[in-house]
């Protein structure tokens, strides 16, 4: 195992396996850390170096970098393991912190860079905003994300199954962010320190009209609806991101600009299992 990496995955699950693939087809030398087992032999029967371990600290991480590394941090906050691994942090090139746009919580409407976090906050929320603070004190960068999917992962696929329900009258408003083009973003990242970001595509859409668009394109039945509160709290959001600031900032356009784009039975050809 080559050390140090240039850019470290922490927690290399659904998006760090993105970046992963995306930083060695630029040539880069990548390791992922994980806990299971066998998502460990998933990524090495891909080709990527992993690191397996139950718990992450300093200790773990300090061999895997060097002042050239970019070190991604994409596991979910837990108010012990950023602290725990902070020490082996300080003298890396870049640190980029994946976080969540949940942390708007009851906000609607448009969301971008500008918009305030609301003052009634879950524990969730809480949880996000104290780790972006803390990896921000370095010099790291935050991108919040919205739902994250591709051609093997997302509402296509919930459509076609027939899981799917519509939460009230459809009318609320969900943005979302194709893999790819966040581990774009993710890597991009690196030129710059300190920054916090909301990122996402550029077609937020009706929850109605996007079951729509994808019910007809895969010859599925329309989902039904269902009443609002009968739906997860993730579900009832109603916020467009606008990602116009990041994309700007990290030059970075976007292949997936719509889920019309990501999620269209060409693009998703072979990912999607047919209902029978």
């Amino acid at each position: 195992m080559t050390q140090p990496f240039d850019v470290v995955i922490l927690g290399c699950g659904y998006t760090g396996r993105a970046v992963a693939e995306r930083a060695r087809a630029a040539g880069l030398t990548v390791c992922g850390t994980v806990r299971s087992k066998a998502r460990a032999e998933v990524l090495r029967a891909a080709g990527i170096e992993v690191v397996r371990e139950d718990a992450l600290d300093a200790d773990i991480v300090r061999p895997l970098v060097g002042p050239e590394s970019h070190v991604v941090v994409a596991f979910p906050p837990d108010d012990t393991t950023e602290r725990a691994i902070m020490p082996a942090l300080q003298q890396t090139a870049a640190v980029t912190f994946i976080s969540s746009t949940g942390v708007y919580g009851a906000t609607t409407g448009r969301i971008d860079d500008d918009t305030p976090i609301p003052t009634e906050r879950s524990a969730s929320t809480e949880a996000y905003l104290a780790a972006e603070e803390l990896f921000r004190e370095i010099g790291g960068t935050t991108l919040r994300c919205p739902a994250i999917y591709g051609a093997d992962r997302g509402l296509h696929l919930r459509v076609v199954s027939g899981q799917h329900r519509i939460p009230g009258d459809g009318s609320r408003a969900t943005s979302r962010i194709h893999v790819a083009d966040l581990a774009a973003l993710i890597l991009a990242a690196r030129s710059v320190r300190g920054e916090t970001f909301v990122v996402g595509d550029l077609e937020p859409g009706p929850q109605a009209e996007t079951a729509c668009w994808l019910a007809e394109a895969y010859g599925a039945p329309m989902p039904p609806s269902v009443p609002l509160e009968s739906v997860h709290e993730t579900l009832r959001g109603d916020r467009r991101i606008d990602p116009s600031r990041a994309l700007h900032v990290l030059g970075v356009s976007l292949a997936y600009p719509s889920y019309k784009n990501g999620m269209n039975p060409a693009e998703c050809a072979g990912k999607v299992p047919r209902r029978s």
